[in-house]
């Protein structure tokens, strides 16, 4: 039997199915303040690792 992956799974209509319930279940208004701040957290996980790319470089 062939394993599949997630992303092989999902198909147009569940992404369609999520982002409804999505926005159900957060609103319209809070679905850009959630976005904003998943975008800081990736930022601020990228400079970590940039930091700790660079402290390494330096040893």
């Amino acid at each position: 039997m062939k394993s599949m992956t997630i992303l092989g799974m999902i198909g147009p209509w569940q992404v369609v199915l999520i982002v409804l319930v999505v926005l159900i279940l957060f609103g319209g208004k809070k679905i850009p303040e959630l976005m904003k701040g998943l975008g800081k957290g990736m930022k601020e996980f990228k400079d970590a690792t940039k930091e700790i790319d660079k402290d390494k470089e330096k040893n």
